[in-house]
């Protein structure tokens, strides 16, 4: 495969999507329910959407614009991540992969200033609602500007700079509600400010490089700079302005950004949501109802020229954001690091399930693969079901995955429990007293969806064709027959 140019920033991106026709526009759209309800009837109903590009939106001027699902097909995140359009899924998983691994990191340049600051609002010219945030779910208990975000603060311990992403309702023009699970990077972060009765600073972009926001989403160990990371993957920094107010370091490029910070929760609070989450229900507080939940006292904004939010609202799984998940190569890097040999591909399909494929070398290997996966940073948290599976099954082929489970799978003796692990009040199956106070912690479940190690070689032999095989008939015959790319 050629190597495809990297893009730079959001826009480019943009531009090289539109080059293999992957954006729709979308215009007179209601910021009120619609544009919610169309991204995920698309995304439910279209097998590889394109991105939807929605502008003149209702009560809004041209060119405040929103933008869903953008990497919600396959030539999209490959294009997200500078490959050619054309890379299969498990190709794009093994090429993240291998980046994270061998990129080595580069820290941040600081500039003067970039686009994101072409326009300035501070103190009382400061509004949120100039921008055309969603309700995008009619159960919502408000408009939501997160979760197509990135959240910034620093520790004030060690000076670690963190990147994360949360859900973020505008409760005023210039207040913003935010919800952090317990033990999340960012919420950690602050609680160290609030136990000294201080508020922590706070930055968020609002749009901008695609990359960067899946690194903010994606769990690294305590320490890791998601920023360097970035730079190590782009192959040069990112470039970012020191913030007028907090000091903290700004994406130069970003659509919008607001810096503020977040006063302790017994100084100021305010009851948020109820919110669509993305386990596809509304779980926390009793019965879903709204609760008590930190603020960011907003200080200044930044936006460019006809600014482009992100609409990231969480939809049902069965609606997903993203055609391939990125989290899959994180993990690939972290079971290597750990020391599990064999590994031939990972695949998060959502955050309850994930899919580990090995080439099983010893008695033993597929549950060492299968406990690694639970220590893991990038899915400790959150999960339910953990399948290991066979060299010869595509992790990202659920049909392949259900196919070793029903098959290779002995109930009494191949499926393990484990209890007590690290979890979400988000967790629909949580028990209500236990979602309001904790421990939030839920179980898990490994499958050993493996030919069993002491008669692997007498297991019965498949009858399906081989890969080589496959791939020559769609090679000949893919004038003639519609194949989908994986």
């Amino acid at each position: 495969m050629a190597k495809q140019e990297q893009y730079d920033g959001l826009r480019s991106f943009l531009a090289e999507c539109e080059k293999h026709g992957e954006v729709k526009v979308i215009r007179d759209a209601d910021w009120n329910l619609e544009i919610g309800a169309l991204t995920e009837t698309v995304s439910e109903l279209i097998d590889e959407p394109p991105a939807l590009m929605f502008d003149e939106i209702k009560g809004y001027p041209k060119g405040f614009r929103v933008l869903s699902i953008p990497t919600a097909s396959r030539v999209r995140m490959a294009l997200a991540l500078g490959l050619p359009p054309d890379t299969p899924k498990m190709d794009i998983v093994r090429h993240a992969a291998n980046r994270i691994k061998h990129a080595p990191p580069i820290p941040p340049q600081e500039v003067e200033t970039g686009p994101v600051m072409q326009n300035v609002m501070r103190d009382n010219e400061v509004d949120l609602l100039r921008f055309p945030v969603l309700q995008a779910h009619k159960g919502d208990g408000g408009r939501y500007i997160g979760t197509g975000d990135t959240f910034i603060n620093r520790d004030p311990e060690t000076g670690y700079v963190n990147m994360g992403t949360y859900r973020m309702q505008v409760h005023e023009r210039n207040l913003l509600g935010i919800w952090q699970s317990p033990g999340q990077q960012g919420r950690l972060i602050a609680e160290r400010y609030w136990k000294q009765g201080k508020a922590c600073p706070v930055v968020a972009t609002f749009g901008g490089d695609p990359l960067l926001f899946f690194l903010s989403h994606t769990k690294f160990p305590f320490g890791i700079s998601e920023l360097d990371r970035a730079g190590g993957m782009l192959g040069r920094p990112v470039e970012v302005i020191r913030g007028p107010l907090t000091g903290l370091p700004i994406p130069a490029d970003p659509e919008v950004v607001i810096e503020g910070e977040m006063p302790p929760p017994d100084v100021e609070s305010r009851l948020e949501g109820r919110f669509g989450e993305w386990p596809g229900y509304y779980t926390v507080g009793t019965k879903g109802t709204a609760d008590e939940q930190p603020v960011i006292r907003v200080k200044a904004i930044y936006y460019r020229d006809d600014p482009i939010l992100l609409n990231m609202a969480p939809q049902w799984p069965g609606a997903p954001h993203h055609s391939v998940r990125f989290e899959g190569g994180i993990l690939w890097q972290q079971l290597e690091a750990a020391g599990v040999p064999g590994i031939v591909g990972t695949y998060v399909h959502h955050s309850f399930l994930v899919v580990v494929s090995i080439k099983q070398q010893y008695a033993g290997h597929a549950k060492q693969a299968g406990m690694a996966v639970l220590g893991c940073a990038a899915s400790a948290r959150n999960g339910r079901f953990v399948v290991i599976v066979d060299e010869d099954i595509d992790p990202s082929n659920m049909d392949e995955v259900v196919w070793a489970m029903t098959t290779r799978v002995d109930p009494a003796t191949d499926i393990e429990i484990v209890q007590n692990c690290w979890a979400t009040p988000l967790d629909p199956r949580m028990p209500p007293e236990q979602t309001a106070n904790g421990p939030h912690t839920n179980s898990r479940a490994i499958y050993y969806a493996v030919r069993p190690w002491a008669w692997k070689d007498k297991f019965p032999p498949v009858n399906r064709i081989g890969k080589d095989q496959r791939e020559a008939m769609v090679k000949k015959y893919s004038g003639l027959l519609p194949f989908p790319r994986r």
